[in-house]
């Protein structure tokens, strides 16, 4: 389970954050989650909530934005989005790196990154 090591390392950069605001507690963080890291945004509140626990961040919301995936191929120069593949057994559609106009491997422009949006605070 990735999504305890991604929250590890979010409350870390949120604490100094803190630390260097002279900030009292966090009322809600704000990231965003690229649909193709495939985190599970309800595992990441349930590991966010046991992070948080006992620091300055402890109570806060967990906002998650997830943001879509972007690709390119070098072969036919298509940009948009990826080919999906429709999963029977989980009722989900995953991204691929699969050009949808030539079949061709695509290079991932957008959809991989993790990152802080916005914080809410207390000073």
């Amino acid at each position: 389970m990735h999504e305890l090591s991604i929250v590890s390392s979010l409350v870390e950069r949120v604490l100094q954050f803190l630390e260097g605001h002279e900030a009292k507690r966090v009322i809600a963080l704000r990231i965003a989650i690229g649909e193709l890291t495939c985190v599970d945004a309800e595992q990441l509140r349930s590991c966010y909530e046991l992070v948080t626990e006992g620091t300055a961040i402890a109570g806060s919301e967990l906002e998650v934005e997830q943001t879509k995936a972007l690709v390119r191929c070098p072969k036919c120069n298509f940009c948009g989005a990826p080919t999906y593949w429709e999963d029977a057994l989980s009722n989900i559609s995953i991204p691929t790196l699969q050009c949808p106009a030539c079949g061709f491997g695509v290079e991932a422009i957008e959809g991989h990154e993790c990152a802080i949006q916005g914080i809410k605070y207390v000073a």
